[in-house]
């Protein structure tokens, strides 16, 4: 059992660390350009994000697998597409203070274009938010694949993937619940 969980963390994280790496660049360039541009860019963004929010994840999460395939190039794009517009709106919220601060009016003032003061000016200063923002999203993006894998729609066997893992050992629980209760920790 040890060995299988083990084993199967190395699928997890080959889906895990690109699908946050997609979530927060896409997350941050939307987030950035909403709050700094704010008016029509701002109120476009924020409403497809409240409209992905408004869904469960893994719902959309099934249904996108369901009509593309469960490769894992497709998982990892859709897990990453899929926390975008919960990174946008976080670094949307950052951005709008910093917009408001001395060093970006200075900027503006010095004639740096829109994507100038977002990319070398705001962003250095919002580092915390962003590297706050990529750990919760790699946990949500672990528990998204075991997740999906527990479903039958990502990883398939004979991998040792933890989704799958705890999918093949409920029938013996009563009898092993190691087999279960391993890959769930």
């Amino acid at each position: 059992v040890f060995s299988r969980v083990l084993a199967g963390a190395s699928s997890v994280l080959t889906i895990a660390p690109p699908a946050t790496v997609i979530a927060i660049v896409l997350g941050t360039i939307v987030g950035l350009a909403a709050g700094y541009y704010r008016g029509w860019v701002d109120e476009a963004s924020m409403r497809l994000s409240e409209a992905f929010l408004a869904f469960p994840t893994v719902v959309i999460c099934i249904l996108a697998l369901a009509a593309v395939g469960n490769s894992t190039l497709s998982v990892i794009v859709i897990i990453g597409l899929l926390f975008v517009p919960n990174v946008s709106r976080t670094i949307r919220t950052v951005a709008l203070q910093e917009r408001g601060r001395d060093y970006v009016a200075a900027a503006r003032l010095r004639g740096e274009r829109g994507p100038y003061v977002m990319f070398v000016e705001i962003l250095p200063n919002i580092t915390g938010p962003v590297l706050v923002e990529t750990t919760v999203r790699f946990g949500y993006a672990v528990f998204t694949a075991a997740t999906v894998s527990f479903l039958g729609l990502g990883i398939q066997q004979p991998s040792p993937d933890w989704g799958l893992s705890i999918a093949l050992g409920r029938s013996y629980l009563q009898v092993a619940p190691a087999t279960v209760i391993a890959p769930a920790i």
